[in-house]
């Protein structure tokens, strides 16, 4: 089960999308899921949330999201350009949803390096017909607080993407 933080900020996130009628799609590395899971954990996100993608290897980024594998050898799993070509590819992918979110990072405990320190994290949104967004974190903590700490980011700018125009 997901964090009560992470759960109200869902909470938020779903009734913005049911008054302006937003569908979302979810693109997650680091996170495996944890997005869309504590989206769904709420009952009745079926009528905002479309589907999900778990992109945990590079393969999967290019077969399944699109990813450019140009992008993959240049800036590798774990950078901006990455996160925002998920956040595309799933909008392109789920053509009924709205808005998406895509997640990239360094979890740890290990993986790390001085370039890309474990609790780097790179969020991106889409949003159709508009500019895709993103983020760059260092969150700080063991494996699970980096990741619960993406999740309530996305969440957040998400909520921050269905409250514009």
């Amino acid at each position: 089960m997901a964090p009560e933080h992470a759960v109200a900020a869902a909470s938020s996130l779903l009734a913005a999308c049911r008054a302006r009628a937003l569908r979302l799609v979810t693109a997650e590395s680091c996170t495996g899921g944890l997005v869309a899971a504590t989206l769904t954990e709420i009952a009745g996100s079926s009528d905002v949330v479309e589907g999900g993608f778990v992109t945990y290897s590079n393969a999967m980024k290019e077969e399944m999201l699109g990813v450019p594998h140009e992008l993959l050898e240049t800036h590798g799993a774990v950078s901006e350009p990455v996160a925002r070509a998920m956040a595309e590819g799933a909008l392109l992918r789920a053509r009924r949803a709205d808005m998406s979110v895509a997640i990239t990072g360094v979890a740890g405990p290990s993986g790390g390096s001085a370039e890309k320190p474990v609790g780097l994290v790179f969020i991106a949104s889409g949003r159709r017909g508009g500019p895709t967004l993103s983020e760059r974190h260092v969150f700080a903590g063991d494996r699970r607080a980096i990741r619960e700490a993406a999740v309530v980011r996305a969440l957040e700018l998400l909520l921050q993407r269905a409250a514009q125009n």
